[in-house]
């Protein structure tokens, strides 16, 4: 949801009533978070504060705000802050204005009859996707509940499920069967595939870290992505006859016209992946900054930035890498060869960085090498 479309739908709603016009119609009431944070102090002491109820709360694995009842942050215990570590300070912010661009137009209708309404007991939950360029997508269940059992709570607790790596296991745990199923095709990749995902990856973290205004579109989610799918380049060689995958020594024309097929049974079968980097990395990674690669030519910055990426990485691994049908390269004389590319099979512009933390990838390779 776009900041405007937020705008529009706040302005849409009933407001809530002023938290300064509530507070003159009314004595100071501090709720049990007010209370033990030393808001109100008068109604505290006629309430019999006992402020150790919170620590629960305060000290949850979960992370948890605390919101009055104009859904204005109070405080986040350290498991929130950790969670949303680079999120805007969030005390005294009013919770729509730091995560409703995270939430369905429905669910902010019904959060707010929540509050107001006491729908449902004053409590609600949902899910939702969180995420900030420099911290990756987080999927979270969210409930909300009063943070005391009133007739009328003028505090609530809202606290993150955090599902991310649940969800995530179980997405790739279909695709990674695959993966293995394509290296008993090709029995000859050793630790191919996992190096190719720790040089991605690097020179992801690279682009983003030291260039990331010249490359908005990687973010933290770029680099987690990157770091799982340039794995999967191959995947399509799965459909690739056995003949032509372990031949030793040169393929024949129309040998090499089969072979690059991987390419697109490849996109076809990562199609269903819900990010397009995998469609994008099994399809563009054999193509060729100056349009003479395969399967469809594309040149420059047609090629989908990732596969570009995974390109440089596949290309140096083969190069360190003994075949059956070839001998292995030297660091340095693999290093060599790219940059001799460079604007013809290479993004010039990657490849240069590449060079500047080339020393990586060697220690990477000799971190991660096969046993001869």
């Amino acid at each position: 949801m776009s900041d405007g479309e937020l705008d529009t739908i706040v302005e849409e709603l009933e407001p809530l009533e002023p938290l300064e016009e509530a507070e003159e119609e009314a004595p100071p009431r501090a709720g049990l978070l007010g209370r033990a944070i030393g808001l109100g102090k008068d109604a505290a002491d006629e309430r019999s504060p006992t402020p150790v109820a919170l620590t629960p709360f305060m000290s949850s694995i979960f992370p948890i705000l605390f919101v009055d009842r104009q859904l204005r942050i109070i405080t986040a215990n350290p498991a929130c802050d950790n969670l949303f570590l680079g999120f805007p300070r969030m005390a005294r912010k009013y919770f729509f204005d730091i995560f409703g661009k995270f939430f369905q137009v429905e669910d902010i209708r019904t959060i707010r009859e929540t509050i107001v309404g006491g729908k449902n007991g004053y409590s609600w939950k949902g899910e939702t996707k969180i995420k900030s360029h420099d911290m990756a997508t987080v999927q979270t269940r969210v409930y909300l509940f009063p943070a005391e059992v009133v007739r009328d709570p003028g505090e609530f607790v809202v606290m993150f499920d955090d599902v991310t790596e649940e969800n995530r296991r179980l997405l790739r745990t279909v695709f990674l069967s695959l993966l293995e199923a394509s290296k008993l095709k090709d029995n000859d990749t050793g630790r191919h595939i996992a190096r190719v995902n720790y040089y991605s990856k690097r020179l992801a973290e690279e682009l983003f870290y030291s260039l990331g205004s010249q490359y908005p579109a990687i973010d933290a989610d770029f680099i987690e992505n990157i770091g799982f799918l340039a794995s999967m380049h191959d995947v399509g060689k799965i459909g690739t006859p056995d003949d032509i995958l372990n031949k030793e020594g040169p393929l024949s024309d129309w040998e090499w016209t089969v072979m690059r097929e991987h390419t697109k049974n490849g996109a076809f079968i990562l199609s269903t992946y819900p990010n397009p980097m995998a469609k994008e990395i099994a399809l563009a990674h054999h193509e060729r900054w100056d349009g003479g690669g395969y399967p469809f030519q594309l040149e420059g910055e047609m090629i989908p930035l990732a596969a570009r990426i995974v390109s440089i990485a596949d290309v140096y691994d083969a190069l360190r890498m003994r075949r059956s049908y070839k001998p292995s390269l030297s660091h340095e004389a693999s290093v060599s060869k790219m940059m001799a590319e460079r604007g013809t099979h290479f993004d010039p512009f990657l490849i240069e960085v590449f060079h500047i933390i080339a020393d990586e990838f060697d220690k990477i390779y000799e971190a991660n090498r096969d046993n001869d």
